[in-house]
């Protein structure tokens, strides 16, 4: 097994948590804990037998905590498959919103209020833009998600969206398609997004702390086709339970003692030549830029907008029958969260001594401990 995330808490993640005691967020200290002891006996689980060689396995609960490097790949798919229920049969974009570099040491530290300004800003000046008959001339749709890490990361705010190619005429039933391979003017998206994200400001009392220039410079706003709606969701799905950094970045951890002599190297792909780097940090400086992409409690990374709300499904699901879209029987798929703890063990556990498969034997409870 390979270098986790989890060993370098357990060696080190008291040390941290002692150090800055007085500035850790309590989202930070959960994710923390939660990753520590992910999968061991503190979160109890199940014992299997094998009846022929008397072997025992212990099977220890997942934390399910979303920044986990163990509990998020099945999330995935289990989001893809409920998403498929969401699809059009016409062609997709992927937008992409970021904010200025001048802005990031006010979002971090004022992260609920401004990434959920960062969701509003973006989807108003989209929705707006696309409501303009020289372009769309109707509602849309979007689906949106946080992201805020470079693959090295850095803290990088900003939201990807994906919208299908076309939206929804004021009578709610004539669908209007984009211009081929066209979706929206970038320009004018990035004006508008900075507009929208200034009036947000002035609803705070964060505006005076932004530099002047910042109004006048343009922002950065990506706009692309993604072909059809199964490419789309692929696409996007990564973003959606992806941590900043999982274990198998994880290359190598000189212990040296304490956390701020000992170093943690990560590899990661540079964005611009596509070739893999390494990364040396001191354990505190990787716990630091590993926790300012923990996001805060229960806020909703993942947002819907225009026919994708919630709220209007039921429009959706029209528009689906009109457009010939197959959509998908939800009761024939459930999702993987929905099921219990004891569930997520395999059915099947094999005897590492003969082979032969094990038995249940009994539940685990988790120790008599809180989580901090």
């Amino acid at each position: 097994m390979g270098l986790e995330l989890a060993e370098l808490l357990r060696a080190y993640g008291a040390d941290y948590r002692k150090k800055y005691a007085d500035k850790l967020l309590p989202s930070h200290r959960l994710a923390m804990w939660a990753i520590e002891h992910c999968r061991t006996e503190r979160l109890g689980g199940q014992v299997y037998g094998c009846p022929n060689c008397q072997e025992f396995q212990y099977s220890y609960h997942s934390c399910r905590n979303r920044h986990c490097p163990k509990c998020q790949q099945e999330q995935t798919q289990n989001w893809l498959q409920v998403q498929q229920e969401l699809l059009l049969p016409v062609p997709y974009f992927f937008l992409t919103f970021t904010l200025p570099s001048e802005l990031r040491t006010l979002v971090r530290a004022n992260q609920k209020v401004l990434y959920s300004l960062l969701f509003q800003a973006s989807a108003e000046a989209t929705q707006k833009l696309a409501r303009d008959p020289r372009y769309i001339g109707g509602q849309i749709g979007l689906v949106g998600v946080l992201h805020t890490w470079t693959r090295n990361l850095i803290f990088h705010p900003h939201v990807h969206y994906l919208a299908p190619a076309g939206g929804l005429h004021s009578d709610g039933q004539t669908w209007l398609p984009a211009r081929r391979g066209f979706f929206l003017p970038v320009r004018a998206l990035s004006k508008l997004f900075r507009a929208a994200f200034r009036r947000g400001l002035q609803k705070t009392n964060l505006l005076e702390q932004v530099p002047a220039k910042i109004w006048s410079q343009e922002w950065v706003v990506h706009c692309k086709s993604v072909a059809d709606g199964q490419a789309a969701l692929k696409y996007l799905a990564p973003y959606i339970h992806r941590v900043a950094i999982s274990n198998r970045r994880l290359l190598a951890f000189d212990n040296r003692g304490t956390m701020e002599t000992s170093q943690v190297t990560f590899q990661y792909r540079a964005s611009d030549t596509g070739q893999l780097k390494k990364c040396t940090l001191s354990v505190e400086q990787f716990f630091q830029r590993f926790l300012q992409h923990v996001l805060p409690h229960a806020f909703v990374k993942v947002r819907y907008y225009g026919f994708f709300g919630a709220a209007v499904r039921r429009k959706l699901a029209d528009l689906q029958r009109r457009l010939g879209s197959q959509t998908h029987n939800p009761t024939e798929q459930q999702p993987v969260a929905a099921q219990s703890k004891a569930d997520e063990t395999p059915s099947k556990i094999l005897c590492p001594t003969c082979g032969r498969p094990m038995t249940f034997q009994r539940n685990l409870a988790p120790e008599q401990c809180r989580s901090p």
